[in-house]
């Protein structure tokens, strides 16, 4: 009988997997996801999530050896999602406006169309009813988001068509107006988030765009 691999195989990289083994994780993952979008996640439980997957807690734990690492690996896949999608979209466009409406569209749609992923989110990493305080700040990917953002308006400002401003500023700005119609779709779901979108662009080209 060949012996049973180290639990070390959990935390190595995707290569290290079988493909049987990273199929499993996906599943794993992805039943995470659909409880913790319905239930919470503190109602979620590994027996919920062994259950769920037609597996024993004893599996899931041979993946990911506890709830928290589960739920770190969980959160992970569903950001990356959520940054290639809008990533990949946003580096296509070479006019610097087009760049930042992309930008603006592709984050309301993505979680438009991913509310299961919207609601791991807020599950995980705000605290408060409204959705606005971070459990963990510091730890939380809107630095990412807002570095992100903040490195493509000050890009596309040096191309050329942009007005001076503080990109940061500006940053801070577009992406709390972003959150704020999620955050309010969220409590409200027959908000028209295309319309929405519609408004966040008028309002991110009158803050940036060179009035000539």
């Amino acid at each position: 009988m060949a012996p049973r691999r180290s639990a070390d195989h959990r935390n190595s990289g995707p290569e290290a997997l079988t493909f049987t083994e990273r199929a499993r994780r996906r599943q794993i993952v992805e039943c995470t996801i659909d409880l913790i979008s319905t239930k919470g996640y503190p109602a979620t439980s590994l027996s919920a999530i062994a259950e769920a997957a037609g597996i024993s807690k004893a599996a899931v734990l041979y993946h990911f050896s506890s709830k928290d690492n589960l739920a770190r690996t969980t959160l992970e896949h569903v950001m990356e999602s959520f940054r290639t999608y809008v990533h990949e979209r946003v580096e296509r466009e070479t006019d610097p406006c087009a760049a930042i409406v992309t930008y603006v569209r592709a984050m309301i749609s993505y979680q438009r169309d991913n509310r299961r992923h919207v609601r791991v989110i807020t599950e995980m990493l705000l605290d408060d009813e409204g959705g606005t305080r971070l459990k963990n700040p510091g730890s939380h990917d809107s630095h990412d988001r807002l570095g992100y953002l903040a490195g493509l308006l000050a890009r596309r400002q040096e191309a050329g068509g942009l007005r001076p401003f503080d990109p940061l500023t500006a940053g801070l700005a577009i992406g709390g107006a972003i959150d704020g119609v999620i955050s309010h779709w969220l409590v409200h779901p027959g908000y028209d988030l295309d319309a929405a979108a519609d408004e966040l662009v008028a309002f991110t080209l009158s803050a940036i765009r060179r009035q000539d």
